[in-house]
């Protein structure tokens, strides 16, 4: 690092804030650059992540993304796993206290957030620090919570519309999940942050870091707020727990074709957020007269599975979505069903992995989304074994092969 003129820094400040929501603040994240190539000091870039689901989807990358582009100018991150505050669960955009995640299923999820995360940040160990914040919260005896809780008034916690919007309907709030934000700041005192990013639902989490760094003697961090990512249904975040997710695992076939489900509004913001095309071009993209909407799509989804599986697996993905969806034919691969006879549409559907239940398996058959050899199935009870090599379609993109047991 060396000192930057002023273009460098007005330039690496746009870089780094690109698609953000909020920056707390941009003059101070421009001093704070500037300061640090002057000492040739990388600046330190929290991202805490709860290992409260095994997977990471793409709106976990949002950040992650942002965080990489820290590291491309040199910076240090600094990857929190939050095996303490995941036992608390955070609070944040949830209508009722989040369960209590046991030790054991903390543990197995953190394992699959470290090898996932590796896949969009730099893992080399000049760029990347792992901490589980168990190393300093696990510590801290009684005394020095109420010392930590004593920074925060309760009007102040109330303020965060979760906590006000659960308090007027009568929902109960544990006494736990107001020490939530003071545990995740109090990571940032630890770590000693220069910047915290984080999603909209994390920006008081984020702002009690920074005052608490301060009531510390520290510098307060900077705070970069991006957007949440609209999910599949083109309605609320992408979330596990809302069904509208892609996997970064998920298979490269399975990933293109989410992409192209999703609502065309979408675009412009999974563009920016989910890959590192310039304005310009997202907007040549964008522009009907220059490009066919369909292909612009089609090219945000081979971008996408390329991040994630490589530029060949990209190719074939599109190609196979062609085939199947544009020509109307069949997966090249697809699951081989064994079944016993007399197996219902609900069982099979099921057995195949396409359905968590039988009554979200129901809810594909009662929306006219499951065919037989492209015949619609509006039974419940309709036999699917009778037709040895039938080909089983339950909604746009999830194929069998039905191959029947033998009596």
């Amino acid at each position: 690092m060396s000192k930057l003129s002023e273009k460098q820094l007005q330039d690496q400040v746009a870089l780094l804030t690109r698609g953000s929501e909020a920056v707390y603040t941009a003059a101070e994240l421009g001093q704070r650059l500037a300061e640090a190539a002057k000492a040739d000091r990388p600046l330190r870039v929290k991202l805490g992540l709860d290992p409260t689901a095994p997977d990471i989807h793409l709106g976990h990358t949002v950040v992650l993304k942002a965080a990489r582009r820290f590291q491309d100018l040199g910076h240090k991150v600094v990857l929190i796993i939050g095996d303490y505050t995941a036992r608390v669960g955070d609070p944040s955009g949830v209508n009722k206290t989040r369960p209590m995640l046991t030790p054991r299923e903390i543990e197995a999820n953190a394992a699959t957030y470290v090898a996932q995360a590796g896949k969009v940040l730099d893992t080399s160990p000049e760029k990347l620090e792992l901490r589980h914040n168990g190393e300093w919260l696990e510590k801290l005896t009684f005394a020095d919570v109420l010392k930590l809780a004593a920074q925060m008034t309760v009007a102040r916690m109330m303020e965060r519309d979760t906590f006000e919007l659960r308090f007027r309907d009568g929902v109960p709030i544990g006494v736990h999940e107001f020490l939530y934000p003071l545990m995740q700041g109090y990571d940032s005192v630890c770590i000693q942050a220069d910047v915290e990013l984080g999603g909209t639902d994390q920006t008081f989490n984020n702002l009690v870091g920074r005052q608490l760094q301060e009531n510390a003697g520290q510098r307060p961090q900077i705070v970069l707020i991006m957007p949440l990512l609209v999910g599949l249904d083109g309605a609320d975040k992408m979330s596990k727990s809302k069904g509208n997710t892609i996997g970064i695992t998920d298979h490269p076939r399975e990933m293109f074709g989410k992409v192209m489900s999703i609502p065309d509004g979408l675009m412009r913001n999974y563009f920016t957020l989910l890959t590192d095309l310039p304005a310009e071009k997202i907007d040549a993209l964008l522009d009907a007269k220059k490009t066919h909407p369909r292909a612009a799509k089609a090219e945000l989804g081979k971008r996408i599975v390329e991040q994630y599986h490589g530029r060949s697996a990209a190719e074939e993905a599109a190609a196979e979505f062609d085939r199947v969806f544009a020509e109307k034919g069949t997966p090249s691969e697809m699951i081989q069903l064994p079944v016993e006879p007399r197996t219902t549409v609900i069982q099979a559907i099921c057995l195949a992995g396409f359905a968590r239940s039988t009554s979200e398996a129901r809810r594909y058959v009662t929306g006219a989304g499951v065919t037989l050899d492209g015949k619609k199935i509006v039974s419940f009870d309709a036999d699917v074994s009778e037709k040895d090599g039938a080909i089983l379609k339950v909604g746009k993109r999830r194929f069998a092969r039905i191959k029947r047991k033998k009596q």
